[in-house]
């Protein structure tokens, strides 16, 4: 899902994966130094990376779930919804926030900041508003087309060459989508796409991060989102129609924002534990946990064709990590 790589340490700024918004300056831009020691002479690095890892998964899984039930079961409306979450998200993150210091957000590039965040924001609302809609695993295996958007959009904004082993993985990217939507059947309903448009707006997000990797500092990325990200979803519920939650509902938002920093916790855990290119894959593992909890909590059975489309997907981004993981360690 990368499009290029800097090297540094990852920081707690990712929202989610597959439950929220990949804005997370580690995995995709930013990798462990390859001089480090390798993971074949600390096996023991590498085994709790990828425990971290599948931590994070189930903990967005759970998110999902809870989102879901909110959105859905309990007809929240999901512009609140999404500023409730991510608010109070933002409270369990204040004292990374508080470490850091607002004066972090000196920078040169206020409105590229901006773009960056509002366009996480709408990729926020569009998710949300999809979990409201559409199955998880639907929703999930749909949102795991952002990479392909990525390239896109560096090879058009960037200027990036995209050769045609990635142009190829690209395809079969979109294929695996177009057979899980299947926008052709009688059952299709244009709600089904708000999971593809999050992984839109992320992916337009991601690529304005890159662009600020190199021009800026980590905490100053990180902090950007974390303080903007709250206000712009408060906008847009204000925008909808705010609705306050009470009660049980009230507890549910408070443990979807515990599981937000929690997953984010665990993945920045995975990241410092070893390479990026090894813990990445399991990261994949969400799709498989994602579809377990649809069953246990809702009864969802997926159909068939969305083993097919999510091989196609699953496949192409493996390719496309790797790929840009063997370019990474290419010397300069």
């Amino acid at each position: 899902m990368s499009v290029g790589c800097a090297k540094g340490r990852g920081l707690p700024v990712s929202l989610g994966r597959g439950s929220c918004v990949l804005i997370y300056v580690g995995p995709w831009f930013r990798m462990k130094d390859m001089n480090q020691t390798s993971l074949a002479a600390e096996p023991s690095r590498a085994v709790i990376g990828a425990l971290w890892m599948v931590l994070a998964g189930i903990a967005f899984s759970l998110l999902n779930v809870v989102t879901q039930w909110l959105t859905m079961k309990l007809a929240f409306p999901s512009a609140s919804a999404a500023f409730w979450q991510y608010g109070f998200a933002f409270l369990f993150s204040l004292p990374f926030l508080r470490r850091l210091g607002l004066a972090t957000m000196r920078t040169r590039y206020p409105w590229r900041h901006l773009a960056r965040v509002a366009l996480a924001a709408l990729g926020v609302e569009a998710w949300v508003a999809g979990l409201a809609s559409v199955p998880i695993w639907q929703a999930i295996a749909l949102v795991m087309t952002s990479p392909f958007f990525i390239i896109l959009g560096a090879r058009l904004f960037l200027g990036e060459r995209v050769g045609p082993a990635r142009w190829a993985a690209t395809a079969a990217g979109f294929t695996g989508a177009m057979i899980i939507l299947q926008p052709w059947s009688d059952g299709f309903g244009w709600a089904a796409l708000l999971p593809v448009l999050s992984a839109l707006l992320w992916g337009a997000s991601s690529l304005i991060t890159k662009s600020l990797t190199g021009i800026e500092r980590p905490e100053t990325i990180t902090v950007w989102l974390l303080v903007l990200l709250t206000p712009i979803n408060g906008g847009l519920a204000l925008a909808a129609g705010f609705a306050v939650p009470t009660g049980a509902t009230l507890a549910l938002f408070l443990l979807a924002g515990l599981l937000t920093a929690a997953a984010q916790y665990f993945l920045t855990l995975a990241y410092a534990a070893a390479d990026a290119a090894y813990v990445q894959p399991f990261d994949d593992l969400k799709l498989p946990l994602n579809v377990l909890a649809g069953w246990l909590f809702f009864g969802y059975a997926p159909a068939g064709y969305l083993w097919l489309g999510a091989a196609l997907i699953l496949s192409a981004s493996l390719f496309i990590m790797r790929n840009e993981m063997r370019r990474e360690r290419k010397p300069a």
